[in-house]
């Protein structure tokens, strides 16, 4: 109760109404959104919108949860001021719906002064416009704000990014309680790609089978998911998701983004990705902090602003990308690594597939902490944005794995021991597309104490053997041993199953 003995409003409640706030523009146009950010505006040789911003990356150390972390009386006050400002400042709203699913469909609500217009534009280009439905999250976003901070209120569904003015905090913000709500309701938010591949059998049968990747940005995510694997028709492969993905207790995994990508464009190359290529050089995309010239000319090669360049590209646009988002069942998922002691691919059992889960084993990069880029990290569920305990998410995926008869895979996308042996893009959508055919021969070795391939039909893979790419292999996987359970065993509600697992 408050001082008076009436009850205080919710805290949402407490922001400014679009439809009536005289301080609030609701729901204008892209096309508005674009003419409103025109002085940020360098417009590209292919017509597009590029913008430069000031901050390039997401201000991790900066950001806070109030079920992770005891907010203290500056906390509180950020977020109050947070609120405070949306009913004077001059503001863009901007409503969306992230998701389709039923079960795992989320309005939100997105304020960022109008000024800052160019946010609000990438942001509405990611997600389907609203169907006037009550909000269910919020987010305000200050970008000059005079303190860098990102305070989280899970329950009530808002954040307040202050002092940012990256989209990445914008888009994250939302995603990150979608993950949040997933978990609620019995299933689990995944930092995840999500693909349909429909494949022959020996009977000449179409079976399909639903893929789900989980990686950090860089780890080779985007590629994979997006790849058509060289097939034709009757079979096909198709994205529904490349980021955060819902996987639900039917097994059914929902997709987020219904509209648009987010993706990195660093060495963006025609000839190796030819698809993210054309939607990120139509006139339909936004690029960030991506180097063109005054004359509109684009460098997806230079880091002259960050490496953590990024273009908001269309879904229809990539050819791979599917007319829906959502998978009606989830047959294998694939653990992204770059670390160089692990084979092209091992299968795991359910045990191992929760250990790796919780290892999240990856190397940092530029979207992260771009200080300790090219790191070798762990990051439980290569997924930054978990709300509640770690532990318990490993539990969670080890249940759900079990339930759902899921068969899980680590894939190695980078290179054996010191460089000596490169995984390429070719290399890895051969063993994506084998593994959903069913036709890869596995075998279990003594050495590496892993099931690993014994063949895969068009690759030679005794060629990658890891141990023949490794001096002192044994001592060093040992050493690799110990430290990944000395890792798991910091989570004190991690099942011991999953820590004894580890491989």
């Amino acid at each position: 109760m408050s001082e008076t003995g009436t009850e205080p409003r919710p805290l949402v409640r407490q922001l400014p109404d679009p439809v009536t706030a005289s301080n609030v523009r609701h729901n204008p146009s892209l096309e508005e959104l674009r003419e409103l950010a025109a002085h940020e505006e360098t417009t590209t040789e292919f017509g597009s919108p590029s913008y430069v911003s000031e901050y390039r990356s997401r201000s991790s150390d900066r950001t806070k949860n109030n079920i992770d972390d005891e907010f203290d009386a500056d906390d509180h006050a950020l977020v109050d001021e947070a609120i405070d400002l949306a009913g004077e400042r001059e503001l863009l709203c901007v409503d969306r719906l992230m998701g389709r699913h039923p079960e795992a469909t989320f309005c939100c609500r997105l304020f960022v002064p109008v000024e800052h217009a160019r946010i609000a534009l990438a942001w509405a280009n990611l997600f389907e416009p609203s169907d006037g439905r009550e909000p269910d999250l919020y987010t305000v976003q200050l970008p000059d704000y005079d303190e860098t901070a990102i305070r989280i209120l899970p329950e009530e569904g808002f954040t307040a990014a202050l002092g940012s003015d990256y989209t990445g905090e914008a888009k994250k913000s939302f995603l990150r309680l979608f993950m949040f709500r997933t978990k609620q309701q019995g299933g689990l938010g995944l930092h995840a790609g999500s693909k349909r591949v429909r494949v022959e059998d020996e009977d000449g049968d179409l079976n399909t089978v639903g893929q789900v990747f989980m990686g950090l940005s860089a780890t080779g995510k985007s590629t994979l998911t997006s790849h058509g694997c060289w097939l034709e028709a009757p079979e096909d492969a198709s994205m529904r998701q490349d980021d955060v993905c819902a996987l639900l207790p039917d097994g059914s995994v929902a997709g987020s983004e219904g509209k648009g990508l987010y993706i990195k464009t660093i060495g963006l190359d025609e000839e190796e990705q030819p698809g993210l290529y054309h939607a990120a050089t139509d006139e339909t995309a936004i690029l960030e902090n991506v180097d063109v010239a005054e004359d509109g000319t684009v460098d997806f090669d230079s880091d002259r602003y960050t490496a953590n360049s990024r273009a908001i590209i269309r879904r229809d646009e990539l050819e791979s990308a599917d007319d829906e988002i959502d998978l009606n069942e989830i047959d294998q998922v694939f653990f992204i690594t770059r670390n160089p002691l692990m084979p092209p691919v091992a299968k795991l059992r359910d045990e191992q597939a929760a250990a790796a889960f919780m290892l999240g084993e990856s190397i940092e990069t530029s979207a992260g902490d771009p200080s300790r880029a090219g790191e070798s990290i762990r990051v439980v569920g290569t997924n930054p944005f978990i709300v509640g305990s770690e532990g318990e998410e490993g539990n969670i995926f080890y249940d759900l794995m079990g339930a759902l008869d899921v068969d899980c895979y680590v894939i190695n996308t980078g290179y054996l021991g010191e460089k000596s042996k490169d995984i390429g893009v070719t290399e890895s959508v051969t063993i994506l597309t084998e593994a959903a055919r069913g036709t890869i021969e596995w075998t279990d070795d003594d050495q590496t104490g892993l099931t690993i391939p014994k063949s895969i039909p068009e690759l030679d893979i005794e060629e990658y053997y890891v141990p023949d790419h490794v001096e002192d292999y044994d001592e060093a996987v040992s050493e690799l041993r110990a430290e990944r359970r000395e890792y798991l065993e910091q989570f004190g509600d991690l099942r011991e199953e999953i820590v004894d697992a580890v491989y």
